[in-house]
């Protein structure tokens, strides 16, 4: 049986660092445990540990010495969610951080005394985890992709690049408690613009060509993904599909564009890793979750996929490729 023990002994201290701007915390008798609870999978998650590990490295933490990290990787299951944030309670870490809505509130189930550090919540508060965004009160703390109030904007954005566009398709996945608060809010966003939402549910990968076809019977001109851990994992399927049925798609996130999808408009997720290391530090310096505000993610990007609205025979205008962070050649 593991314990916390067994997940420490033999781990490799990490190499000595550089001199820092700001002091390196106090050497301790053993590393602090930090739990990763993730709906995705191992492999898509690297690059946003690699940026955690990098921020933090650079807030003076060595790997091995001042802290080690336990991964649970749920790869779209919210039953694995459940599972391995009870996992991580009995083994009792120091920390947990949470990658999404599903996640956050599983490890909240779990525990209400270990702090968790959560990011990509669209509305801690209306989820139930904070108090307020200035002082959220309980074990929670950590960051809003404001993804809600993003959504208007990136209807506009649709509208920019099709003109004439009115029947829009939601892709969503109906098992994320979030879509009963979202749905409803995108319908009312989309009125004043003219575009009519079809919502369209797939919960599952077999789900997804059904999904397309029923797009293609309400004759949608495009289509809306929601921000949702199954249909981030699916995103190259969901590039395929949008591309073969000729359907421009907008997603929350980059890594949806960089499989095919036409384009993105969010929060950069990479970036709010280095945010998370931050407030991680300042608890182990001793401040409580509950006392410190929830921010918003930092930066908002516009990424377009060139090749695909090339295939889609789509000319982007010049407004959003001078508004375009990115552009995927």
């Amino acid at each position: 049986m593991m314990n916390r023990r067994s997940l420490i002994v033999g781990i490799p201290l990490g190499c000595a660092l550089a001199p820092f701007a700001r002091a390196q915390p106090q050497p301790q008798l053993q590393p602090k445990v930090i739990g990763v609870l993730n709906p995705y999978t191992g492999k898509d998650s690297a690059p946003f540990l690699a940026r955690f590990e990098l921020s933090f490295r650079e807030l003076g933490y060595v790997k091995g010495t001042h802290y080690v990290m336990v991964l649970r990787m749920a790869e779209g299951s919210s039953e694995r969610l459940r599972d391995f944030a009870e996992e991580l309670v009995n083994l009792k870490v120091d920390l947990i951080t949470a990658t999404s809505t599903n996640a956050v509130a599983a490890a909240q189930r779990a525990t209400a005394t270990i702090p968790i550090v959560f990011t990509e919540v669209t509305d801690p508060v209306a989820a139930g985890f904070a108090d307020s965004l200035a002082r959220p009160g309980h074990n929670l703390t950590g960051l809003s992709n404001f993804s809600g109030e993003l959504s208007q904007k990136r209807l506009q954005l649709m509208t920019q690049m099709l003109p004439g566009l009115v029947r829009v398709a939601y892709l969503v996945n109906p098992a994320n408690p979030v879509y009963a608060g979202v749905g409803p809010r995108l319908q009312a966003l989309a009125e004043p613009l003219g575009l009519r939402i079809t919502p369209v549910g797939a919960g599952t990968r077999e789900e997804l060509e059904a999904a397309f076809k029923a797009m293609s019977a309400a004759r949608a001109q495009a289509v809306y993904v929601m921000g949702d851990p199954f249909l981030w994992n699916q995103r190259q399927r969901i590039a395929e599909l949008a591309l073969l049925d000729r359907l421009p798609s907008m997603s929350n996130f980059f890594e949806c564009v960089e499989a095919g999808g036409l384009m993105s408009y969010g929060a950069d997720t990479r970036d709010a890793m280095r945010q998370a290391a931050t407030y991680i530090d300042k608890i182990f310096r001793g401040a409580k979750p509950g006392d410190l505000p929830i921010e918003r993610a930092n930066k908002v990007d516009l990424v377009i996929n060139r090749k695909t609205a090339n295939a889609m025979q789509l000319v982007i205008p010049q407004v959003l490729l001078l508004q375009a962070e990115r552009v995927i050649e």
